[in-house]
């Protein structure tokens, strides 16, 4: 045990040893090991996004043993999923890498923009039975529906911690409310990692900000306090004081898939700004295995300083 990984742990005070041990088998392992650094693999895209769009770029991607073995040899933290894919294959990898499941999600076969939910699909009891490290669960910040969501990750997570495992929220703001740009912009997207702190979460998963500010009364706190947004990672700083002062580990989400110069330029700028890792899913395994473990590792190197 490192005495980075001590202090991070030292940050949840009021968990059981239970939570404390699978968020240390999540820092101990892997390429970031003992470093307080992660990169998690999530794998939510074929229910997100449909199998053809998730998958066609590298067919190898269409089974879920394959997403197994990409998270295992880049020699990533964790490795998140729904119930379907981790079932598939978690008895052959069982122990190989801890596991986080995804237990909300939605589809794209309906659009409801103005308030987006993700549907329960999975339960503490499944992640108990499956080996899992912990949960995982999207919120909608924004959503007309989103007070449905913090009831529903307050009892999951009340479910969680009491059987020690460790609890992701996927902070999301989006809804009628706010515009497409204001679903990344800097006052939003430290709003939605305050409330998942606030929801008790262990790690935050949120999107990487914009220099756009989207609610005036924020603009006017900003402008006036002179909070520093003009460089990612001068945002990525702000929105890590926002989670309890850098008390709480979070992540950034790789978002749409694009080239390695422009997403190891992005994992730079995070770096710089405090981030504790990227969650990256489809500019990993959409690329062929070699090429995907090499630009994992690439942004491993970089969270902890070895830039290539």
């Amino acid at each position: 045990m490192t005495p980075r990984v001590r202090e991070i742990l030292s940050w949840y005070g009021s968990d059981n040893p239970g939570v404390l041990t699978n968020l240390a088998r999540i820092m101990n392992h892997g390429r970031l090991a003992g470093t307080g650094k992660m990169v998690i693999l999530p794998v939510d895209q074929g229910f997100e996004h449909g199998p053809a769009r998730s998958f066609a770029m590298n067919p190898d991607a269409y089974d879920p043993a394959y997403h197994f073995q990409l998270a295992i040899e880049s020699g990533c933290n964790a490795y998140a999923a729904p119930l379907g894919f981790i079932e598939a294959a978690a008895r052959d990898f069982a122990g190989e890498i801890p596991l986080i499941l995804k237990v909300n999600n939605s589809d794209t076969l309906y659009s409801e923009k103005e308030g987006p939910i993700s549907s329960v699909t999975s339960s503490v009891e499944d992640a108990l039975r499956l080996g899992c490290a912990g949960i995982g669960f999207t919120i909608y910040p924004g959503s007309s529906h989103r007070k449905q969501m913090y009831e529903e990750i307050r009892e999951a997570s009340k479910k969680a911690k009491d059987a020690g495992l460790v609890v992701v929220i996927w902070s999301y703001a989006r809804g009628a409310e706010i515009s497409k740009d204001g679903e990344t912009a800097i006052d939003v997207i430290a709003y939605a990692a305050q409330i998942a702190a606030q929801l008790g979460a262990h790690i935050i998963k949120i999107k990487p900000p914009t220099s756009h500010i989207e609610q005036d009364e924020a603009r006017k706190v900003f402008e006036a306090n002179k909070i520093r947004i003009e460089k990612l990672s001068d945002r990525v700083k702000h929105v890590i004081e926002s989670s309890f002062n850098g008390r709480r580990i979070v992540i950034f989400s790789g978002g749409a898939a694009k080239g390695t110069e422009d997403i190891m330029a992005e994992v730079k700028e995070l770096a710089a700004g405090g981030a504790f890792g990227s969650i990256m899913g489809r500019n990993a395994f959409q690329r062929p295995k070699k090429e995907a473990i090499a630009l994992l590792q690439g942004v491993m190197d970089t969270f902890v300083g070895n830039i290539r």
